[in-house]
């Protein structure tokens, strides 16, 4: 589903969150201007009744101890019996029709008087009358309107209004038409509907451009293993920023396909050579067998012809046995004690071992054993001496010579097993651990060496965190050194 790709996940999270920041600030936009508009309606309303109360014109204003006078210089104390005729005359001659108006109430009256422009649905400003006192309060002569006295603001459809408590009960309602406010308001709010629109297009697109950069290298690295997949396992990812995740995850997947390119090799091959090795004594066999049945033989020839099947039989035995072997060590169901020995005492017990073959072969074995106590599983390290012994008197030359030498070096106990032989050529040293290979492969196969005994040295000493290399010159001869870590404690 196009839905469930990351892609389109990171294009809808990106969606949404912009989404939300733009009508987050539209929203906030829009009540900032609608609060100062309504403010600045608030303070002209107030600055109106200022304006009605106070003297005109500002040179005959009285002293701060005598009370204010109106618009046309009539007094407003509120203890003046003609505080109420002067306030109802001055509401009254208020404005004009369209502008600004004023409405006059009273406690339990009702408005008692309006000013020309002032619409008749005004309604009663309730909360405002309960707050008039009643009565003027001690030392209280004269009005001060705004922010001096307390101002209650409420908006009536198309009008703006404010009412102002005065004592003796009285209310003044102030307002004026917003219509083009509320327009210019509506304007405002379909600019920012517009501008948010315009700006989550562009993000959108931006994002999705992002978006697509983004997840190129997780498309070509999905490619890339889709093709691995089908069977080409050559491919690799072309990493093209290096200090990047995706570049740093890339290299870390084309490392991964090398070892598994590298591995599909090995498994083939191996495959292809214990077939081959498996076919050429099932030949044998099948070839002796059929010839003797092709007519009746006497008793000496049918011996020869089983004791053939036999030498083939044994061959194949030596080979699954290897092979098991090595499977058991891959799969690490090879048993592999942990315990404290003397390498060089297992290096000494293979030598005595295979001693018969090397003066069967005329080669001699000279040994250099110090004591080096390693950790691991005595049995298996001895059959990897075995086996580096037994190569090193068959690859040798005739009264050629073994040296077998054990020592420690640091945290590592050291086996060295070098031959006077022919040596290796160099463009065999890199494959002699691998399985079935031969340097000398009719000499071997002559033997019936299987091809696998390198192979299982290696593995042995893998399995105990250890190390095996060759060191070789055609014509001189060949070092093997096996490294294994010390026992402690």
């Amino acid at each position: 589903m196009i839905f469930n790709s990351i892609r389109w996940r990171l294009q809808a999270w990106h969606g949404v969150i912009l989404a939300a920041v733009l009508t987050g600030f539209g929203v906030a936009a829009y009540k900032v201007a609608h609060d100062n508009q309504m403010r600045s309606i608030d303070q002209d309303l107030g600055q109106q009744l200022d304006g009605l109360f106070r003297p005109r014109p500002p040179e005959a204003r009285p002293p701060d101890d005598r009370p204010p006078r109106g618009d046309r210089g009539r007094p407003f104390p509120f203890e003046s019996s003609e505080f109420e005729t002067n306030l109802r005359q001055a509401v009254s001659e208020f404005g004009a029709a369209g502008g600004p108006y004023l409405v006059l109430w009273r406690m339990n009256q009702g408005a008692i008087a309006r000013s020309p422009g002032a619409p008749p649905e005004v309604p009663e400003p309730k909360e405002a009358l309960a707050q008039a006192p009643p009565e003027v309060g001690p030392g209280q002569r004269g009005f001060r309107p705004g922010p001096r006295g307390p101002v209650l603001a409420r908006t009536r459809g198309q009008f703006r209004e404010i009412s102002i408590p005065l004592p003796r009960g009285f209310v003044v309602v102030a307002g004026r038409s917003i219509a083009d406010d509320q327009a210019a308001m509506q304007r405002l709010a379909l600019l920012l509907l517009a501008a948010g629109a315009g700006i989550f297009l562009l993000g959108l697109a931006g994002g999705g451009w992002v978006a697509a950069r983004a997840i190129r290298p997780i498309e070509d690295i999905s490619a890339t293993a889709q093709r691995i997949s089908a069977g080409d396992l050559s491919q690799r990812i072309d990493v093209a920023d290096t200090e990047s995740e995706l570049g740093r995850l890339a290299g870390v997947l084309n490392a991964t396909f090398a070892r598994l390119e590298a591995s599909f090799t090995q498994q083939a091959r191996f495959t292809a050579d214990a077939s081959h090795e498996l076919r050429t004594p099932v030949t044998v066999i099948l070839t002796q067998t059929q010839t003797c049945l092709a007519r009746e033989r006497g008793s000496a020839e049918y011996k020869e012809t089983l004791q053939a099947c036999q030498r083939a039989a044994q061959r194949m035995r030596r080979l699954t046995e290897s092979l098991l072997e090595l499977a058991r060590i891959d799969a690490g169901e090879e048993p592999m004690r942990r315990e404290r020995f003397d390498l060089g005492r297992v290096a000494r017990e293979s030598a005595e071992l295979i001693q018969p073959l090397a003066e069967q072969r005329k080669v001699l074995i000279q040994t250099d054993l110090a004591l080096a106590e390693c950790a691991g599983d005595a049995e298996h390290i001895g059959q990897v001496v075995t086996n580096l012994l037994s190569n090193a008197i068959h690859y040798n030359r005739e009264s050629g010579a073994v040296n077998v030498a054990a020592r420690t070096e640091g945290e590592w106990g050291i086996l060295r097993v070098s031959d006077s032989g022919s040596g290796i050529a160099a463009e065999d040293q890199p494959h002699i651990f691998e399985r079935f290979y031969r340097a000398d492969k009719s000499r071997a196969r002559a033997e019936g060496r299987t091809g696998l005994g390198l192979a299982i040295c290696k593995a042995i000493v893998d399995a105990h965190g250890g190390s095996i290399e060759l060191e070789s010159k055609p014509g001189v001869g060949s070092t093997f050194t096996v490294r294994l870590p010390l026992a402690h404690g």
